[in-house]
């Protein structure tokens, strides 16, 4: 008799609010055998939220090569495992693709358990156009990698969307500005947290609001595309 094969769930998690989960999210999370979590101790905070006592094991950038291979014997093994990131959809600028293209390559069923994501969430309370949206995560930190991207984000008419880390944001914008213009940008910060705050105007405007502030948090950029918006 063959050998049952285990399932990879990719469970979408809360991004700030712990209250943003599903029911769905929360089954799975107490039924699987083993959850791969990003941040181990961040993981145990939303288990212990919802009573789930499953056992966690790393899966970070570093890891994941090395990890992998021990987590699809597990799959293929027979046990069931949940996938979820620090925040929101694994996968997403997170941890889990070299995951989940394993596990398809041996023939384990991958089952998505949708959710919070971010730059979802930033989108649609933008107010910028959402029937075409490009999402390139996080810019290359410096040199020709980043200034080609961002000739690349020139030229799309499709709302663009970005993550940031806060002690590079106001260099961004200002980079925004020199090579794609003073269009129409949304700084939306700490969403669905305490102190979620979502800034709206052009990229000079923003800018100049920014300057000479704390920041702190999560951080989704978005902006207007080429003649759209601003």
């Amino acid at each position: 008799m063959e050998q049952r094969k285990g399932r990879l769930y990719l469970v979408s998690t809360p991004i700030g609010n712990l209250e943003d989960i599903t029911v769905r999210a929360i089954k799975a999370l107490r039924g699987v055998d083993l959850i791969a979590a990003e941040d181990t101790r961040r993981a145990r905070k939303l288990l212990a939220r919802y009573h789930a006592k499953t056992p966690l094991t790393s899966l970070f950038e570093h890891n994941e090569p090395a990890k992998k291979a021990t987590l699809i014997k597990r799959l293929l093994a027979g046990q069931d495992i949940a996938l979820i990131s620090d925040a929101g959809t694994p996968g997403i600028s997170d941890p889990g693709f070299r995951l989940v293209q394993g596990a398809i390559e041996a023939g384990v069923e991958v089952i998505p358990i949708p959710g919070p994501s971010a730059h979802v969430a930033a989108l649609v309370v933008s107010g910028l156009p959402t029937d075409s949206f490009h999402f390139f995560g996080f810019l290359p930190p410096k040199g020709s990698k980043r200034n080609k991207r961002l000739k690349e984000i020139d030229a799309m008419r499709g709302t663009i969307i970005l993550y940031e880390a806060p002690h590079r944001l106001l260099r961004t914008l200002r980079d925004i500005r020199e090579v794609c213009g003073d269009r129409s940008i949304v700084v939306a910060r700490e969403l669905t947290k305490v102190y979620e705050e979502v800034i709206r105007g052009p990229v000079s405007e923003v800018l100049e609001g920014l300057e000479g502030r704390k920041i702190r948090g999560e951080i989704t950029l978005v902006m207007a595309g080429r003649g759209r918006g601003g």
